[in-house]
């Protein structure tokens, strides 16, 4: 038992570093060829952030464990709404600009109403869902890149602190080949240890994905919302984690059903019912509705609303285990 935990946790710095060099380096070339910082901001560093999602959920797929991609999925979404944000937002609640949100916010309840829809009917995703659902995130890319090449608020040169005219592109491409190494190794260590955790506990393999593996998973995002947090950039934390969110659905579960489509997970059930539809599904409509529609409508953030999210994410954990 002692291995699988220390190898599950290696996996877990594996995928933390990883994803750190990876959007570092993309970051660096991104500024040395001078592609401006918020374009940079809603490419490169969204999908970098959700790389170890896609990784997990790929493997896991592949491996005949739809559960797990299922779950890290959903568990993602949850997770980054209902923890990260929240806890940003109990922190330091603060103004938002609507108009900012309202793209990712639109695009995120397309898929889900895509994902729901075929849960509810079928409960099978097959490649075609897949297919749709990265045709769904090819449009919003070229959608937001429209949108900020339009914008007359982009600044022409970027400066950040990526420290893009230091070092050399060699460097920089040996960040991202060196993460994205990290990325996969990082996430089969995840995989297979988090399964033989589950095995030797009794826990449901959703469980763990929809726990465990989703918060490891949203590590990058909680980096991203910490760092944003100290310096006092809450609307940015805020879209990161939407925007990730939108990826987990449309790019995580994209990619991970095109590759090997698959039943959602039946784990558990309540009141006769399957769990995932009854319980999962609906807290992940739930927490993204508190967590945009107060930014949209009021164009603020609150501490009750913080503690709110933190009060559903408690309350669903200890469902998970409860079943």
């Amino acid at each position: 038992m002692l291995v699988p935990v220390i190898l599950f946790a290696a996996g877990l710095v594996c995928l933390i570093k990883g994803g750190d060099w990876f959007v570092d380096g993309a970051v660096n070339i991104a500024h040395r060829f001078g592609v401006p910082e918020l374009l940079i901001g809603a490419t490169v560093v969204s999908i970098g952030t959700t790389l170890p999602e896609v990784m997990v959920s790929t493997t896991s797929a592949l491996g005949g464990h739809g559960e797990i991609a299922y779950g890290n999925a959903i568990g993602s979404v949850i997770c980054n709404a209902a923890l990260i944000a929240a806890i940003t937002i109990a922190v330091r609640p603060g103004r938002i600009d609507p108009k900012t949100l309202r793209t990712p916010v639109l695009f995120f309840f397309a898929a889900a109403a895509i994902y729901a829809g075929i849960a509810y009917t079928t409960g099978y995703f097959s490649r075609t869902a897949g297919i749709l659902l990265l045709i769904l995130f090819a449009i919003y890319m070229a959608v937001t890149i429209w949108q900020i090449k339009r914008s007359a608020a982009v600044p022409s040169a970027c400066s950040g602190s990526a420290g893009g005219g230091a070092g050399s592109v060699s460097k920089d491409l040996g960040m991202l080949a060196v993460g994205a190494a990290l990325i996969a190794v990082g996430a089969k260590l995840l995989v297979d240890n988090g399964i033989l955790i589950a095995q030797t506990l009794g826990v449901p393999e959703s469980v763990i994905a929809l726990t465990f593996i989703a918060l490891g998973t949203s590590l990058p995002e909680l980096v991203t919302a910490v760092s944003s947090l100290v310096k006092g950039h809450g609307s940015l934390s805020l879209g990161n984690v939407v925007g990730a969110n939108l990826f987990n659905l449309v790019l995580v579960s994209g990619v991970s059903v095109t590759l090997a489509p698959f039943h959602i997970p039946e784990s558990a059930v309540i009141a006769g019912h399957n769990a995932s539809l009854v319980l999962e599904l609906p807290v992940m409509l739930l927490v993204m509705v508190l967590l945009t529609a107060p930014a949209l409508v009021r164009g603020k953030l609150s501490r009750i609303q913080g503690a709110a999210l933190l009060a559903v994410y408690a309350a669903f954990c200890a469902m998970q285990f409860a079943l």
